[in-house]
């Protein structure tokens, strides 16, 4: 089976780059197309791949402020130029990378971390807040930023609509979890079937020492400092229970986030894989205040044996366990998307230890292993080719044009 991988950008090492590495190591040969690519940002089994860009990537500063290049990104990617020698197109997709174009005859099989947030959900936790909080000090003006706020919603219903009439250029989807899935539905009016992304258990594993290990007094957050990541519920809940927190993640927040830290609170920057094992092992409960796709660090802290306090929503309500009295469980959840609902759930964790398993965490990450992930999704891509190659082959939809 002969394959072309898409990718919306290769920036860094985040989890929908854990996806696409997965298949990179099956097949190495693959030509792997992107809009930016920052050469040694992401594994090495993506970087010994043979990547073509599109013409983002001569723009000056492109890798590292890509984002602001989204009204460019349409074009950039139906641009993306696929050789006509291969069974099958599989784009992991977030932002424009469902949108390429394959060959006539071609099947396209999009494995969907979600339809564009910024277009569709969560805009505001995406770009931030568009009040005079950020304005203060006379640096922007209200008048101003509400005028780059109307131009900025302009241009994202332009592309929405872009978005929707392009998605007939996929023939199958995929959706990273249930959430997702319903979004495809939603969105595009498309069905999709579930494969949950991977989870490398034999990496992330409880500590050596085992039931000896004593956890340390202090929470952690594993994130990528932006808006919609809602970090800043997680320090505001610490500071008000006097806890300390730990955040290991880099992004556009990252100086906004420490002036409102204070003390007790260790912003630790971009960490190793190794780094961030290790504190998921000493941590006492991983904090997951935003609401994801799916979200792979809560498993990544189960298969510490570590518990989850995540908010109620999005993917990790298809991941945590939580516990009771009943049964044992992997987590807690808080219901409402503010500080104080988590302060709420981080006093009953820690007045209720007896609801809570490091074997059942466990367990519950070793149901999303990379090794099940790979499986069904190469079993599935086969049965879509071997499928596609007994029907008469007819000339796709082309979708809409961005003009």
């Amino acid at each position: 089976m002969k394959i072309a991988l898409v990718h919306d950008w290769l920036t860094g090492m985040r989890g929908g780059e854990k996806c696409l590495e997965v298949l990179c190591r099956r097949f190495p040969e693959a030509q792997l197309y992107t809009l930016v690519h920052r050469p040694g940002a992401t594994s090495p089994a993506i970087e010994r791949m043979r990547i073509t860009t599109s013409f983002l990537q001569h723009i000056p500063g492109a890798t590292r402020h890509y984002r602001y290049l989204l009204p460019l990104m349409p074009r950039a990617v139906e641009h993306l130029e696929i050789g006509k020698d291969v069974d099958v197109v599989v784009s992991f997709s977030h932002a424009v990378a469902k949108s390429v174009r394959v060959p006539p005859g071609v099947p396209h099989v999009c494995y969907c971390f979600t339809p564009m947030r910024y277009a569709w959900h969560l805009r505001e936790e995406y770009f931030g807040p568009t009040n005079d909080d950020h304005a203060k000090g006379g640096v922007i003006s209200g008048s101003v930023r509400g005028t780059l706020s109307m131009a900025r919603d302009a241009v994202l219903e332009r592309i929405r609509h872009w978005d929707q009439a392009t998605s007939d250029r996929v023939t199958h989807y995929v959706a990273v979890s249930n959430t997702v899935s319903r979004r495809i539905a939603e969105c595009y009016g498309r069905p999709s079937r579930v494969i949950y992304p991977p989870v490398d258990t034999n990496f992330f594993t409880p500590s050596p020492a085992g039931r000896e290990v004593n956890r340390e007094d202090f929470y952690l957050v594993v994130s990528a400092l932006v808006p919609y990541k809602r970090i800043e519920l997680a320090i505001a809940a610490c500071r008000r229970l006097g806890r300390r927190l730990v955040v290991i993640g880099s992004g556009p927040e990252e100086s906004r986030l420490r002036k409102v830290a204070g003390d007790g609170i260790d912003l630790l920057g971009w960490q190793t894989d190794e780094s961030v094992r290790d504190h998921l092992r000493r941590c006492q409960a991983l904090l997951f205040p935003g609401q994801e796709d799916f979200g792979i660090v809560p498993l990544e802290a189960h298969a510490c044996g570590t518990p989850v306090i995540a908010l109620a929503k999005g993917g990790a309500t298809e991941t945590v366990l939580p516990g009771g009295e009943k049964e044992k469980g992997s987590g807690l959840f808080f219901s409402e998307p503010t500080a104080e609902s988590l302060c709420g759930a981080i006093r009953r964790f820690e007045e209720n230890p007896a609801w809570f398993s490091a074997e059942v965490a466990r367990r519950q990450a070793l149901r999303f292993r990379t090794e099940q992930f790979e499986q069904q999704l190469v079993d599935f891509l086969a049965t879509v080719v071997r499928e596609h190659s007994t029907e008469s082959p007819e000339e796709p939809t082309r979708g809409e044009t961005l003009g």
